[in-house]
């Protein structure tokens, strides 16, 4: 359906910012909804942030909200996460997901999203 391609982690120090990106191929993007999830070892995947491509409305989770941009390219069909003041609970495997999502209420839950793509890490050190 949807092809999903991560990039933009990597190992930086507490404080830094990281962006990371997502780089959507294949159907149209209509009625769909992208967003981050992630996961540490030995947690259980979590809810980051979400938007939805039509109408560009955004989604965060309580740990991320107020330090963490998510939004989106139409053109580049690219969505991004600006994440700063990173601390190193932010460490995880980050994955882009997307899906067609109907219920505001259910874009943090990450069996409604039928995309998902590899994954990319992110490191923060003490």
């Amino acid at each position: 359906q949807v092809q999903l391609v991560e990039s933009g982690g990597g190992l930086v120090q507490a404080g830094a910012s990281l962006r990371l990106s997502c780089a959507a191929s294949g159907r149209t993007l209509s009625n769909y909804v992208m967003g981050w999830f992630r996961q540490a070892p030995g947690k259980e995947r979590s809810f980051v942030a979400a938007i939805a491509w039509s109408g560009g409305s955004t989604y965060y989770a309580d740990s991320v909200q107020g330090r963490s941009t998510i939004s989106r390219d139409t053109a580049k069909r690219t969505m991004y996460l600006q994440m700063n003041s990173l601390k190193p609970e932010d460490t995880a495997v980050y994955y882009c997901a997307g899906g067609i999502i109907l219920r505001r209420n259910a874009v943090g839950l990450s069996d409604r999203y039928a995309d998902w793509g590899q994954g990319t890490q992110v490191t923060v050190s003490s």
